[in-house]
């Protein structure tokens, strides 16, 4: 089990964090991690995640390009890319909106967008959110009843309630994002699965 212990070694993250404390003590956490160390969790959660079943399922893929110290996605893209699956990353539109778009060339298909983070350029086909069979979300914390927190933006909770009712959500983190609880709002949408260097947590959601 995870230990919830702050980046700093002076105490625990507690139970029922709202979401501020979850994402600040969770972030604290990641990025204390050394660049090497990060570099090996990523490479053994992307290879749990290739392991998933609705991956090896599904058509169509959504997933997004890794920043700072989120793990590392390239590995997941490329699988997907190299399969012949569809892959579509997220590409902010307006505050608390973001859209899908298909990608098919890493090199020719991203540019910087907002924040600097890496998005699908103009001109690229949008993938209607219905027809995405697999959702990657990031996200800062969560804990293992599948609640989630993000960055404060509030894009996927408005994109991931225009997907199919069922389709899987699979959370990637390192085992330091996870705490105890997370106190939610009722917008706030859990995920379905969650993917850590160590294990893949399924929650019983209610």
């Amino acid at each position: 089990m995870p230990s919830y212990s702050d980046a700093d070694g002076s105490g625990a993250c507690g139970t029922g964090l709202d979401k501020r404390e979850a994402r600040r003590c969770a972030l604290a956490a990641r990025e204390a991690l050394p660049q090497a160390e990060r570099e090996r969790l990523s490479a053994a959660l992307c290879a749990r995640a290739l392991e998933l079943p609705e991956l090896d399922a599904a058509a169509t893929v959504m997933l997004f390009a890794s920043i700072r110290s989120e793990p590392d996605t390239l590995p997941l893209v490329d699988w997907v890319l190299r399969s012949g699956r569809a892959l579509c990353l997220p590409r902010i539109l307006a505050p608390r909106r973001m859209a899908a778009f298909r990608v098919r060339d890493l090199a020719a298909d991203l540019t910087p967008g907002t924040w600097r983070i890496p998005e699908p350029r103009e001109g690229l086909p949008e993938v209607a959110p219905e027809t995405i069979d697999l959702v990657f979300v990031p996200g800062s914390a969560f804990d293992e009843q599948g609640r989630r927190c993000g960055y404060g933006g509030g894009f996927y909770d408005n994109f991931l309630v225009r997907t199919r009712p069922g389709t899987p959500r699979a959370a990637l983190a390192f085992e330091v994002q996870l705490v105890p609880h997370i106190v939610c709002e009722p917008h706030d949408l859990p995920v379905s699965i969650i993917v850590t260097e160590r294990r893949v947590i399924r929650p019983e959601q209610e």
